[in-house]
């Protein structure tokens, strides 16, 4: 019900985003702007506009990359090429318009709530001199139940169909949440044998062994059985979206717990946003 809860707010908030958005476009006539308080409500409206989710994947916006350094620094064309699109993800290619040999690198970026363009700056940065490739994972709601479920052997073998896809010589970059998976990836295609092994693992920021140095978090998951996350945490996707009925850990509940992790930090932001459109 957690998720159906969420839905009917997201509809109703919706609802008034639009009226505000109706307003502002109102108190933006001449003969309104200079009214005392009108420039607080027009920044009070925008600030209502931005706090919603988005569950469409931005653009990555990267067109072009600086390639080379000083004088012979140039500018290099960029386009993105789906290699491969599963249900649950698709393996992005990043192609520089001058391909040549580059080392080819895996970028596996978490898929907990987040969208692969949380990684846009890493991307942008490892294609100066290497062939970029991204997990570009979908949002569940919208993977249909005939897809068939998506759990860590599920995640584990995506990555291995992708590395085996790429090629022999290529290198896995796991990014926070996805690090079980890519070592699980790497340690069975190493113990076969396969040809596509990675030539290097990288995990960045996503502990193995969550009983070294545990975190908050790292101590409520051990602080409470399997049973207590299923019955909190775990929703079905609304009957309105393609993947109706899916068992999910709905996003809007990552996002919150990262929030709450920090809140005053984001409320601040919020502030600090609607301060800056004031002046």
């Amino acid at each position: 019900m957690v998720y159906h809860a969420y839905q009917a707010h997201a509809d109703w908030m919706n609802q008034l985003r639009i009226l505000a958005e109706a307003t502002k476009g109102v108190i933006a006539l001449p003969w309104l702007r200079d009214f005392p308080g009108t420039r607080k409500l027009a920044a009070a409206i925008d600030v209502l506009s931005s706090a919603r989710l988005t569950h469409s994947r931005p653009d990555f916006g990267i067109s072009e990359v600086t390639v080379g350094e000083g004088t012979t620094a140039r500018r290099v064309r960029v386009s993105e090429e789906a290699v491969m699109v599963e249900p649950f993800c698709t393996l992005l290619r990043f192609r520089r318009e001058d391909v040549g040999e580059q080392p080819r690198v895996l970028i596996v970026a978490p898929m907990s709530g987040h969208f692969a363009t949380l990684l846009r700056e890493t991307v942008r940065t490892m294609l100066a001199d290497h062939d970029v490739y991204i997990t570009d994972w979908h949002n569940a709601r919208d993977v249909p139940l005939s897809a068939g479920r998506f759990g860590l052997d599920e995640y584990t073998e995506y990555l291995m169909r992708f590395l085996e896809r790429m090629g022999s010589g290529s290198h896995l970059l796991a990014i926070c949440q996805p690090c079980v998976a890519a070592l699980a990836a790497t340690a069975l295609m190493a113990e076969d044998h396969h040809p596509a092994t990675p030539a290097s693992l990288t995990l960045m920021a996503g502990p193995i062994d969550c009983r070294i140095n545990p975190t908050r978090v790292n101590e409520l998951a051990t602080s409470k059985p399997y049973e207590w996350f299923e019955s909190h945490l775990i929703s079905s996707v609304p009957l309105r979206h393609p993947g109706a009925l899916r068992r999910v850990y709905p996003g809007f509940l990552q996002l919150t717990a990262f929030m709450s992790m920090n809140l005053d930090r984001h409320l601040e932001s919020f502030k600090g946003m609607y301060q800056n459109l004031l002046d």
